[in-house]
């Protein structure tokens, strides 16, 4: 760990907490110059734009500060920028949590109920970490399997097909306009999802809830696009918030490490 990380993770969480309205943490104390640095003077560039965020009105602040801390994460690591660029428009739910138990799929589970944090202290996506609905479904907009259930609604899959399934989630589940396989940056979408999974290292393995792998551990995502692939569901069929949730599509990434949770949500 950089020594300076503490004082990015506090920012990062002071500017979450501005832009969600909730009472923000301390900002940092560590000394800003070596994290300055460490990273290329971000610490007190963000510092210095958000000094010069007007707080009112309320609305537009919420805005800035968004668009602050978007800004903050994208420079922090190029991981935090593939993230944002892939999966920051769709209803997307995209956590990485510690490996500690020989079966992996009592940290996927507590990836999903929001119980720990990254091991890096980077990126996580998450429009539903501070929505009342989680007050009767800790876990919205998931019900996952109990942890002895869960790997048997889960399919292997090919390193090349799990960057194929993280593509497609760029895509919208109603109306997509432009699948990922008809789009010109097709190779730049697909550069992303290698990207994100580079994180995890070579040994990694991939585990998806979509059903075209029951049959084979590479099945043709792109070919087939978002809206002909099914999967077992792990989403709540609870409404909630004016919220009818009708599919979902995931990927899990394992390692002796670290378990990665990308999870795309369809609503209604």
């Amino acid at each position: 760990m950089s020594p300076d990380r503490p004082a990015l993770d506090q920012l990062d969480a002071h500017l979450e907490a501005l832009w969600d309205g909730t009472h923000p943490p301390p900002l940092p104390h560590a000394p800003v110059r070596r994290a300055a640095q460490e990273e290329d003077e971000l610490a007190p560039w963000t510092l210095d734009r958000l000094r010069h965020v007007p707080r009112e009105p309320k609305d537009a602040f919420a805005r800035q500060i968004g668009d602050l801390l978007a800004e903050f994460r994208t420079r922090r690591c190029p991981w935090n920028e593939a993230a944002l660029r892939l999966l920051d428009d769709p209803y997307t739910f995209v956590a990485t949590g510690p490996r500690r138990h020989e079966d992996w799929a009592h940290d996927v589970h507590a990836v999903m109920n929001r119980s720990v944090p990254d091991p890096r202290g980077w990126l996580r996506l998450d429009g539903d970490r501070t929505n009342a609905a989680r007050h009767t479904l800790p876990a919205y907009p998931f019900d996952p399997p109990d942890p002895s259930d869960l790997p048997q609604q889960l399919y292997p899959l090919e390193p090349q097909a799990a960057a194929a399934a993280l593509a497609i989630m760029a895509e919208e589940w109603q109306a997509e306009p432009a699948p990922v396989r008809s789009r010109p940056n097709l190779d730049a979408v697909l550069t992303d999802a290698r990207t994100l999974l580079d994180r995890y290292g070579p040994t990694a393995r991939y585990w998806t809830n979509a059903t075209s792998a029951a049959t084979t551990p590479a099945p043709d995502f792109i070919t087939a696009g978002l809206q002909g692939t099914r999967s077992h569901r792990f989403h709540t069929p609870a409404y909630l918030n004016g919220l009818d949730i009708f599919e979902d599509l995931g990927l899990i990434v394992v390692t002796d490490d670290e378990v990665g949770v990308f999870w795309l949500v369809g609503v209604v």
